[in-house]
């Protein structure tokens, strides 16, 4: 009989034959709640993996897996690893056992149908060359924001720091800026590069040299939102306490040096033309419009959608209540990063964004199979939902406050 709830768990004792074989409640009974010294297993393709231990060396991040705990984690296992097969060799020394034959593919309260046909559609994606990039496209995207970025550096030397040619500037310097700033999105997702290797360096010279960020930021919080999004106490979009946000954790020396080299950077470029002080107020002024137009970007296709506890739903149905799309458009699919495609997005977060529409009828089709609700509205209706849903929240704290 497994324990009662608000009793303490014990690790199961794993006995030496193999395979050994689990039920569903066995491993939804070690999912490390409530206690840091408790079992964490997972299941990823019916074989059940003990994390205990690993969840503190996982490369991806140790929370992101402790997120998985207790649950079936095939699909994020397959979303957020492009090479299965090397990622196979580490779990093979934390393999325990598997599913009885008699226990479902995934936990009972989940739909299997549309499990079974995510799948397909992934295996089918995968087939189709989807998730492959084109590197004359991130050529492109990246030639762009640098020609942007020495376009406004050109503005100033050129033309001076009067009101037109630093407001010009500051303008180009911004739009530059938030094109690095996509581009680094693409790079931490491993969705340019074959090799991890690769993906690093590159993320280094552009989201630190060039945008003045650090690349551990992924495995500390956006690997965490992709795997639970919308998800309190998973989701750290959710849970970072403005006062903290801006505060930012502590850095290695490795990322300070990071930023460093950024700040070295723009200082060299634009204080000999402009002096230090109209410089800070071009950085700051340039700072703030790319902060805004991150700010309406990122939140127009998470704020508005379903925000709860975890409940453990499938992938397809845990990213589909959390997100929606904007309408494509060559200026939308420019202004967004392609991030107007969040659900394809979210579903094949691998995926290179030039590959989101091919990808987007496919994922409708599914959707309209099961039941699933695909939400996609128009770029400024996604701006006003950010607005509206703020509002239902304020109202609702003054209710409290006021009532309570």
């Amino acid at each position: 009989m497994p324990p009662q709830s608000g009793t303490t768990l014990v690790k199961p004792e794993i006995r030496s034959e193999a395979p050994q074989l689990f039920t569903w409640e066995e491993i939804g009974l070690c999912s490390g709640r409530g206690n840091s010294k408790q079992a964490r297993w997972l299941v990823i393709n019916r074989k059940v993996y003990d994390v205990s231990q690993f969840h503190l060396r996982h490369p991806g991040g140790t929370r992101v897996i402790s997120h998985y705990a207790g649950q079936d984690a095939t699909d994020a296992f397959t979303a957020f690893h492009k090479n299965e097969d090397l990622v196979k060799k580490y779990l093979s020394s934390l393999l325990i056992g598997e599913l009885a034959p008699d226990q479902p593919n995934s936990e009972p309260s989940k739909n299997e149908m549309l499990i079974k046909d995510f799948r397909e559609l992934h295996s089918t994606v995968k087939k189709m060359g989807l998730l492959k990039p084109s590197y004359s496209f991130f050529l492109f995207m990246f030639g762009h924001a640098f020609l942007l970025d020495v376009a406004a550096w050109i503005t100033i030397w050129y033309f001076g720091k009067s009101w037109v040619p630093f407001l010009i500037g500051s303008a180009l310097f911004t739009i530059g800026q938030i094109q690095y700033g996509y581009l680094q999105h693409d790079l931490g997702h491993d969705s340019v590069f074959p090799t991890r290797k690769g993906s690093w360096l590159a993320k280094i010279f552009v989201a630190g040299i060039l945008k003045g960020g650090t690349p551990s930021w992924w495995n500390h919080m956006h690997n965490q939102h992709h795997a639970k999004p919308n998800c309190f106490r998973k989701d750290p979009d959710l849970n970072m306490h403005p006062f903290l946000f801006s505060l930012g954790k502590k850095l290695s020396v490795e990322e300070f040096a990071i930023i460093l080299m950024y700040n070295i950077r723009v200082c060299l470029m634009y204080v000999p033309l402009m002096g230090f002080k109209s410089f800070n107020a071009f950085y700051w002024l340039s700072r703030y419009f790319e902060s805004s137009w991150f700010l309406w970007v990122s939140q127009m296709n998470h704020i508005p959608m379903n925000i709860d506890y975890d409940t453990n739903l499938d992938w397809v149905s845990g990213q589909l209540a959390a997100t929606c799309n904007v309408e494509q458009s060559l200026f939308n699919d420019w202004y967004t990063g392609h991030l107007n495609f969040q659900i394809e997005h979210h579903l094949f977060p691998t995926m290179p964004r030039h590959n989101y529409w091919k990808v987007a009828p496919l994922v409708k089709s599914l959707c309209a199979k099961h039941g699933v609700e695909y939400h996609c509205k128009p770029l400024l209706t996604a701006f006003a939902d950010i607005v509206r849903t703020l509002k239902e929240s304020g109202q609702h704290w003054q209710d409290a406050y006021l009532l309570g």
